[in-house]
């Protein structure tokens, strides 16, 4: 009887391309995948740092696990598992706990499957994570996430990822352009590309500091790989992201007009307490430049609020800063203490319902800026590319600038691009369309 695993992810793109190689690997080793909701021999979960209420979350999914298979091996890995692994192997049922440079390598760690009376934890030193290992994302979804960095060098004072997975560093452009062609022929439309710092590729790219290529150059090489219909740019910070980066994607073949450029603050005072590497005047430069040569370009940005010594003024600075910027959605995120990070020490603490206040300000503000980036767009002519999922009789789609579209359910439009003519938006905010001819499957 072969053995089974199943897979449960929490966080970012990142971790879901790290999953699905990981789960490659079990493959490889003679294991069926199946849902993380059936029985199986062994259960993985890729663990994030950056939620709150981390652990709670992580016990919750361990009992699923254990509700599923009493008597199944239950494996942590991830962020989480990196900076806090004790706390999770004292989590009862857990057998194996791997950090940082340990969970590629975790079918080395498993033998018997036998149950440990105490969870079993290999993490190394954060400095050990010194090397690269490629990973892309397939079979989950219509896109691909494909990694082409790790790690971060900045040292931001809210965030635990460079203690979570070590210094900033690179794939190969040629082992990029390798994965991007192997994930171009499983049929797959559109790539997206993912790393923590990606603006920041080319660092540590031949297992040293030296380097030779810049983030521009992965995308002019990117561009160039047949057989991928679409390229989308992940997360890159502000001061990484270059006018020729921009003026490529305005011109690409596969590059969608799709930005996502973390603010965090719009107060230039909170922004040198974070330790960010930019002041607000080169946030608004960016996406002036954007909108200037993609004038239908999708912007969305994250936002951090509640950080300590954000004041009334502070947030309002924030608020009044996105308002007039031409952006068309927010990602925000309510400031919570990290054990070992410089903020968990800064006075000017905001109590939490003020926190939760202001969060719920950004996400009204976030759902009228998409409105109104969607109401500029009806009448333009897109592309669709369609998902799998049927929800209650609707196949819903994104068009490459990042607009969701629904429209009743056909299995023949799963995995395919069409043009289509914007309409109209529908009670739930998403867009209808008519098609104007099927121009891909």
């Amino acid at each position: 009887m072969r053995k089974k695993v199943a897979f449960y992810t929490l966080g970012c793109k990142l971790n879901f391309s790290e999953t699905s190689t990981i789960a490659r690997s079990f493959t490889d080793e003679g294991f069926d995948r199946v849902d993380f909701s059936e029985k199986a021999d062994i259960y993985v979960i890729n663990t994030c740092s950056v939620t709150e209420n981390a652990d709670k979350r992580f016990k919750t999914i361990v009992k699923q696990a254990q509700k599923a298979n009493q008597k199944a091996f239950v494996a942590a890995v991830g962020c989480y598992a990196q900076l806090k692994p004790q706390e999770l192997a004292d989590v009862n049922g857990v057998d194996l706990v791997l950090g940082a440079t340990e969970k590629f390598k975790i079918t080395d760690y498993i033998n018997d499957l036998s149950k440990n009376d105490f969870g079993e934890v290999h993490s190394c030193e954060i400095e050990d994570a010194d090397f690269y290992v490629g990973s892309y994302s397939i079979g989950d979804r219509t896109r691909a996430f494909l990694k082409v960095q790790d790690g971060c060098d900045y040292k931001c004072t809210y965030c635990t990822i460079p203690l979570a997975r070590g210094i900033s560093r690179s794939d190969t452009v040629q082992n990029v352009l390798e994965n991007a062609r192997e994930i171009s022929a499983q049929n797959i439309k559109e790539i997206v590309l993912t790393g923590v710092n990606i603006g920041d590729y080319g660092k540590g790219e031949f297992g040293n500091k030296k380097h030779e290529h810049t983030f521009l150059d992965l995308v002019t090489e990117l561009d160039k790989v047949e057989g991928i219909e679409r390229l989308r740019i992940s997360s890159i910070e502000p001061n990484l992201l270059k006018n020729e980066t921009i003026d490529l994607v305005s011109k690409s073949r596969a590059f969608v007009p799709h930005f996502h450029i973390p603010l965090q603050s719009g107060s230039n005072e909170i922004l040198k307490k974070m330790k960010r590497r930019y002041m607000r005047e080169l946030y608004v430069d960016r996406v002036s430049k954007i909108k200037e040569v993609m004038p239908s370009a999708c912007i969305g940005v994250d936002v951090i609020v509640g950080f300590p010594g954000e004041t009334d003024e502070h947030f309002l600075e924030t608020y009044n800063f996105l308002t007039e910027l031409d952006i068309s959605y927010l990602h925000v995120f309510t400031y919570s203490e990290r054990d070992n990070t410089e903020a968990a020490e800064m006075e000017g603490v905001v109590p939490m319902n003020v926190r939760n206040k202001r969060s719920k300000m950004l996400r009204g503000l976030s759902v009228k800026k998409r409105r109104a980036f969607y109401e500029s767009q009806l009448g333009s002519r897109k592309t669709v590319l369609f998902e799998s999922e049927n929800k209650e009789g609707y196949i819903y789609g994104f068009t490459e600038n990042y607009i969701k579209v629904k429209a009743p359910w056909n299995p023949e439009l799963v995995n395919t691009l069409h043009q289509v003519e914007l309409i109209k938006i529908d009670d739930d905010g998403l867009v209808r369309f008519e098609f104007i001819e099927v121009f891909s499957n």
